[in-house]
């Protein structure tokens, strides 16, 4: 029964939030956020720990309010997101760095994206699927199931291939990245049980393997990116490629790895957290 009305809650939100003006739609948003803010449940306060991790102090409660309202901002933005055009969705992505993604897919080259939690990710990538770079992502298996294949259909639409995590994806992303193609990766969070041990803003976290790994076993080149909100949209910001060393076998690459992409996700997030949505535990 919770199930069918987890479902029945997205589903409608869905059909409200697109058919109300855009502007009403949003402050909807806001005043959802506000009001999930002064409740302070489980997942706000989640969030005010992650925030005050990351700065090392305790976060402003007006940056934990402006968190809640990035959050919910991100939902707007999905329920909305099918009635965008293209250019809309071209003109609203302020790239630094693209070139650091392009220049290898340009010549044939897989790349593996690792990212956060940050800004609106399916925005980031619907842009490139809309400027001809197609890429594959994997997805939490969620429940119940017509709600996870709502969700497929709904990224299917903008463009990416997207696989069950707890499927055989591993294979399927490794022959991707072979061919050449563009692989994104959330990759802040192990839900796996396999993590590799990171310091992630200065204490103990797992991230996942799978990027590293990925990029060890096709020579895809693998690169960082952080996603933040603008007024107008949002602004990519790729890292360079972290190369593959030289030394040691595959598990302590892929730790060097992973520990170089904590390394970038939290120097981003030290500067401003406030679109980072985590509302999940991440440190042991």
């Amino acid at each position: 029964m919770k199930k069918q009305i987890i479902y029945f809650g997205y589903a409608l939100a869905w059909k409200l939030i697109r058919v109300l003006p855009e502007n009403s739609a949003y402050q909807l948003g806001r005043i959802i956020a506000d009001f999930v803010y002064k409740k302070n449940g489980k997942g706000v306060q989640r969030l005010r720990k992650n925030f005050s991790r990351v700065l090392g102090n305790t976060a402003p409660e007006e940056m934990v309010n402006a968190g809640m309202r990035s959050y919910l901002r991100y939902w707007i933005d999905t329920f909305r997101f099918p009635k965008w055009t293209k250019q809309r969705i071209i003109e609203t992505v302020t790239c630094e760095g693209e070139e650091l993604l392009r220049e290898p897919i340009a010549n044939g080259r897989g790349v593996v994206v690792a990212l956060p939690h940050a800004g609106n990710w399916d925005h980031a990538g619907a842009y490139f699927c809309a400027t001809g770079i197609p890429l594959t992502t994997v997805a939490e298996h969620l429940e119940p199931e017509k709600l996870f294949k709502k969700f497929l259909t709904y990224r299917e639409n903008i463009g990416m291939e997207v696989l069950d995590l707890n499927s055989r994806s591993i294979a399927t992303l490794s022959q991707r990245a072979r061919a050449g193609k563009l692989i994104a990766l959330v990759a802040d969070r192990d839900i796996s049980n396999n993590g590799v041990p990171v310091e992630f803003c200065g204490a103990n976290a797992k991230f996942p393997a799978g990027p590293a790994l990925l990029a060890i076993q096709t020579g895809a080149a693998l690169i960082t990116a952080y996603i933040r909100y603008e007024e107008e949209g949002i602004r990519i910001i790729f890292g360079p490629e972290i190369l593959v060393p030289n030394t040691g076998d595959v598990s302590q690459k892929v730790k060097f790895m992973t520990q170089e992409i904590a390394n970038r996700f939290g120097a981003q997030l030290q500067k401003d957290p406030v679109d980072w949505h985590m509302l999940q535990r991440i440190w042991a």
